[in-house]
């Protein structure tokens, strides 16, 4: 049996957003082989389970890269930003004028400001990619699970579970000095998922720490672990798998990284590398 570790976003989803019929089969059997197919992202727990639910899938969750996983309609491990730090993150993010979001066990916040702070910062921008970025902007205002807050201020966070911020930007020079000023900082962990996006999460809360748990949950070696991703926030899980894998898209830091290299996400790459290299099934 087989812990296997599926990224959502330019790995285990289409362009579109959804789940080709292709790689839905390929789990269903990966399943009926006896192997745990797990998905492991940055998305909601909310957006996560949506979408599943959608493709007709049922799969354990490592959510908001590593700071919640769940599992047979439980959370089974939660790692919750600490209120100072959360307050300190959220003062330094409203100082720099940038759009974030808020994920919380409750679902994921949006100020109502925050198209004003995107389209401020697109109409400044030089040499963007107005394509891409629609792109981008539309994909996250279409996340299950989002509420809208007039004020982030006027949010009692005591009870709400915070387990990342989530900052969207298209001036990498903003998140080039947010890094910066971050980078050393031991008490959160900061990764991303795309050249606009930078995410501060829980100082243990990573891709690989929550593939250690589950594997540990479901008393399954190390060795028989398989991580399966495209991005930055994907490279804790390969360190930590017994098997790697890169999608066709993924950045190039990842492949090198990666045992093996599938297809392209929109080619049904998943399903590709679950035959081909963790099932041992060949096409």
């Amino acid at each position: 049996m087989k812990l296997i570790a599926i990224d959502m976003d330019g790995t285990l989803l289409s362009a579109d957003c959804t789940i080709s019929e292709a790689n839905r089969e390929a789990i269903l059997e990966a399943q009926k082989h006896g192997d745990i197919v797990a998905i492991s992202t940055g998305r909601s727990l909310h957006d996560a389970k949506h979408i599943l639910h959608d493709a007709g899938l049922q799969c354990p969750i490592m959510t908001g890269n590593g700071g919640l996983s769940f599992e047979s309609g439980e959370i089974i491990q939660h790692h919750v930003l600490p209120a100072e730090v959360l307050a300190e993150m959220m003062d330094l993010l409203e100082e720099r004028g940038l759009y974030y979001e808020i994920y919380t066990n409750a679902g994921v916040l949006i100020q109502s400001d925050g198209s004003e702070r995107l389209n401020k910062e697109i109409k400044q921008a030089v040499d963007l990619d107005l394509k891409n970025t629609e792109n981008v902007i539309d994909i996250q205002s279409k996340q299950y699970g989002l509420i809208d807050v007039p004020d982030y201020r006027e949010i009692d966070f005591t009870d709400k579970g915070v387990y990342k911020l989530f900052v969207l930007s298209f001036d990498q020079e903003k998140l080039k000095k947010l890094r910066e000023t971050l980078i050393d900082r031991e008490d959160i962990s900061i990764t991303s998922s795309g050249a606009e996006k930078f995410e501060i999460g829980y100082a243990e809360a990573s891709k690989g720490n929550a593939l250690l748990f589950m594997a540990n949950h479901f008393g399954i070696p190390q060795k028989d672990t398989v991580a399966m991703g495209d991005n930055l926030n994907d490279l804790s899980m390969f360190e930590t798998a017994g098997m790697s894998i890169a999608m066709g898209n993924a950045e190039t830091v990842v492949k090198e990284q990666a045992t093996y290299v599938t297809k392209d996400h929109n080619a049904n790459g998943v399903a590709y590398a679950l035959k081909e290299y963790a099932l041992g099934v060949k096409n």
